[in-house]
């Protein structure tokens, strides 16, 4: 049988391998290595567009889509039913969690405003000082899967008040479900977004979610773009009353001239919470596991169900 993956370096992060299964390189849905026929398990590209789903229809042999994002919006339901979907649920947890604690860490002591200053050469300490601070602050983090966790295990020692949301409330672990927010939102300084992009959460950071956060709350989307109304966002941010530290968008990549670049109180990475120097050696760690997994014939991990 034939595995295709994205990088080269990958074939000894895979570890060893069975016999009788031949690894190659597929860096792009238009760059192939051979005759897709024999192919059973195929590892896209990291963060694939949507033009990269048709291939897997046109892998006859194709039984196992093991992705290198912890997010499978572009792939859930568009697979062929022969096809097992999985996702690197855990190889995102702790460059995730960081970039979240760096962007909030960022804001509250105002770093962004520094920086401008830097470019100035202007000693700015008389006009910005006293900064905001990150303890003491209550943080409501929507999305309690691994990475939600892992974000609540850096910022813990920040001394926040945490508070966490997810899908439906588990009350055992004190996690509260999504029908509470418009009850939690009013009381919380940070909002962390770390959700799956399915049907049910595109869209959930709409006008009256935002309406709903109080004066001077800071908005962090690690999640998906479309996640949050955009329109609804730059009207929100435009009045001054919130803040936001966005590393994805809709559109996405945000382009020239969008208004989201040139407002001062939004901080704006292009989409690389979780591109780091681990990322391959972690993601590809994964793919071995799973690539042995289905050759003995044992059940895969982080099997994509309902979009999560």
């Amino acid at each position: 049988m034939k595995a295709w993956i994205p990088h080269p370096e990958g074939r000894e992060l895979l570890g060893e391998l069975p016999d009788g299964v031949t690894v190659e390189i597929a860096p792009a849905p238009d760059d192939l290595p051979s005759d897709p026929a024999g192919v059973r398990f195929w590892v896209p590209p990291f963060l694939a567009q949507a033009a990269a789903v048709p291939l897997a229809a046109k892998l006859p042999d194709l039984r196992v889509v093991q992705l290198l994002s912890a997010g499978a919006d572009i792939w859930a339901g568009r697979v062929p039913a022969a096809v097992t979907l999985c996702d690197a649920r855990g190889v995102h947890d702790s460059s995730t969690a960081e970039w979240v604690v760096a962007a909030i860490l960022a804001h509250v002591r105002a770093f962004p405003t520094y920086i401008r200053a830097q470019q100035r050469q202007e000693w700015a300490y008389a006009r910005t000082v006293p900064t905001d601070e990150l303890a003491g602050k209550r943080v409501l983090v929507v999305g309690a899967g691994s990475i939600g966790a892992a974000t609540a295990a850096r910022l813990t020692p920040f001394e926040v008040e945490l508070t966490m949301v997810a899908r439906t409330a588990r009350p055992a672990e004190g996690v509260y479900g999504v029908a509470e927010l418009p009850r939690l939102l009013p009381t919380a300084d940070v909002v962390v977004l770390i959700v799956p992009l399915t049907e049910q959460t595109r869209n959930l950071v709409d006008a009256a979610f935002l309406t709903a956060m109080r004066d001077g709350a800071l908005l962090v989307n690690a999640a998906r773009g479309p996640v949050v109304d955009t329109d609804a966002l730059v009207a929100e941010l435009s009045t001054g009353r919130i803040a936001a530290a966005l590393d994805v968008t809709e559109p996405e990549p945000l382009p020239t001239g969008h208004p989201l670049w040139d407002l001062p109180n939004v901080l704006l990475t292009p989409h690389v919470a979780g591109s780091v120097r681990g990322l391959l050696p972690r993601a590809y760690r994964l793919a071995g596991q799973q690539l042995r997994r289905y050759v003995a014939g044992e059940p895969l991990i982080n099997e994509v169900v309902n979009g999560y």
